[in-house]
């Protein structure tokens, strides 16, 4: 699965940081960063891989390609996540008011 732009600004709003400190996780520079985002530059592969596990490592789950139209991006997620929903398929007690 190859990153876009889109993906990648849609990525990176979801977890909450700025491009610049995004660029440095991914040693882009950030105006190259800002191109890519706005459809206006394209990066080589090397450069979209690092993109894409720096916006793993920050949160971003990558969903699998289901058309041509691309891939969706969402939240990973975290270990009170689960544990709330295996109570909700009956793998453990009552979900409570601090588990969801």
């Amino acid at each position: 699965m190859t990153i876009t732009g889109s993906l990648a600004r849609a990525a990176r709003a979801l977890v909450q940081l700025p491009r610049d400190h995004v660029a440095r996780l991914a040693a882009l520079n950030a105006s190259a960063l800002a191109d890519f985002e706005a459809g206006r530059a394209e990066l080589d592969d090397d450069a979209k891989a690092r993109l894409r596990h720096a916006l793993e490592e920050s949160g971003a789950l990558f969903l699998p390609e289901e058309d041509a139209g691309g891939m969706g991006v969402r939240l990973k997620f975290t270990a009170k996540d689960v544990r709330a929903i295996n109570r909700l398929e009956g793998e453990g007690g009552p979900v409570g008011e601090d588990d969801v």
